[in-house]
């Protein structure tokens, strides 16, 4: 994306923003939703790959700006999935505390507290 977006890249590409790339995003999470619906795997591959170019793109325009990194992205990203899941990474003193001593142990379990996990992972 670097290349595509550089003085020798594609000039469409270095044109784009945040907001004009809003559009795509929304389109291709359209595509497969629909996908999806019509278990098009073939299809479904591809539209992911779609989603992710549109990640990359929006990881590219903020780096350029000095904001965030596709680096960042995946550490925040890590660092969410990890706090959101204590029965899967391990029970920090925050989640006890939160959790007040309960265990997530079936899938009803860490929906009736998600909002709970999201609560601890928005803090750090």
């Amino acid at each position: 994306m670097a290349k595509l977006r550089s003085p020798k890249g594609c000039p469409w590409d270095r044109k784009q923003n945040h907001k004009s790339l809003l559009k795509y995003l929304t389109e291709e999470s359209l595509e497969f939703k629909q996908a999806v619906r019509k278990k098009d795997y073939a299809n479904m591959e591809e539209e992911l790959g779609d989603i992710l170019l549109q990640v990359i793109f929006h990881a590219q325009i903020a780096q350029e700006k000095g904001r965030f990194t596709i680096q960042d992205v995946i550490k925040t990203l890590t660092r969410k999935l990890t706090l959101r899941h204590p029965h899967v990474f391990g029970y920090k003193p925050e989640h006890k505390r939160l959790l007040k001593g309960r265990s997530l142990r079936t899938s009803q379990d860490v929906l009736d507290n998600w909002d709970l996990l999201k609560t601890i992972s928005r803090r750090r």
